[in-house]
């Protein structure tokens, strides 16, 4: 019985580590030849001399399990060396078939108190990378579908945050990433679509070396035996969705937003209309949308935004 992803090659950018090492690996498994990319930093914040170990390693790793894997260490919120990334998945293995967006920093601050270039950096890295590496991908299926005259087997998936969805007050500079990720994919799935590409988006929990102090002592599994139970919040709760995402089997997901930690998966519906005002005359006024907008917001429980805070609150029952 072949694996559902034989066959098929793929990109994991940030995977040197984390979340996207998790996810590499996962791919492999299922069968994926894998471009294991990591700028490979040592700091959360993107500080420290670029290594080469860290994609090196976790190829490496695929590759002993009897997986094909290479390394690449470049950095994909630059705009060459994201198409240098793309080439090499086409060059040694033929084509490319699924892209995960991984690669990430953190520079927190409040709003006050953020500099330009730590608002700079991080929109840089997040949402600049995933565009660098969903174009070059992109017209490559597209290229692909034309000279087929049909369409092709391609794959997104792409990482966001629930600090996008519930709103974080030290980090506007990451939700404002994460959101315009969000943005991205599903105008991505609306292009793509017809040239066979999916592109859906994650938005993972998970302990890793950017949440080290988040989550530091919550949810681990107690000392009482039990040490062998996967920690409720490991990396490897979050990749079985990315396998699945990137599979045959997903071929009608598009332009969809999950959840994912923990062992359970949430499926967020897009925003809904709750209410409609209309003019009675040829424009607004002040006086009548003060007469129609003060009442609806009256009784609205203080602290209510357009941020979903409840997702916060999902856990596997």
């Amino acid at each position: 019985m072949s694996l559902p992803l034989e066959g098929r090659s793929a990109i994991v950018t940030g995977a040197g580590r984390g979340l996207g090492r998790a996810e590499a690996l996962e791919l492999a498994r299922l069968g994926a030849a894998v471009v294991v990319n990591d700028f490979g930093q040592p700091g959360r914040d993107g500080s420290g001399a670029a290594s080469a170990t860290p994609a090196e390693e976790v190829a490496a790793g695929i590759r002993a399990a009897g997986g094909r894997a290479v390394a690449h260490t470049g950095d994909v919120a630059d705009h060459q060396q994201a198409r240098e990334l793309v080439e090499l998945a086409v060059a040694e293995f033929g084509q490319l078939d699924i892209l995960v967006n991984n690669a990430g920093i953190l520079r927190d601050r409040m709003v006050f108190s953020m500099s330009e270039d730590e608002w700079d950096s991080v929109i840089r890295v997040h949402l600049k990378g995933h565009f660098n590496t969903t174009h070059f991908a992109a017209a490559h299926w597209r290229v692909r579908s034309k000279a087929a005259d049909a369409p092709v087997y391609g794959r997104i998936v792409n990482t966001s945050s629930e600090a996008f969805l519930a709103g974080s007050a030290g980090q506007p500079n990451y939700a404002a990433a994460k959101g315009g990720i969000v943005g991205l994919t599903t105008s991505t799935a609306l292009a793509l679509a017809k040239y066979g590409v999916t592109a859906n988006v994650i938005c993972p929990r998970a302990r890793t070396r950017m949440t080290a102090d988040v989550f530091a002592g919550f949810q681990e599994p107690a000392g009482d035996g039990s040490e062998d139970r996967l920690d409720p919040l490991a990396p490897e709760h979050v990749a079985p969705l990315v396998g699945y995402l990137a599979s045959p089997a997903a071929a009608h997901v598009n332009g969809q937003l999950l959840v994912v930690h923990g062992g359970m998966v949430a499926v967020v519906e897009r925003p809904r209309v709750a209410a409609k005002f209309d003019t009675k005359q040829d424009a607004f006024t002040y006086d009548e949308l003060d007469a129609l907008l003060t009442p609806h917001y009256a009784d609205r429980p203080t602290g209510e935004t357009f941020a979903a805070a409840e997702v916060l609150g999902l856990k596997h029952e």
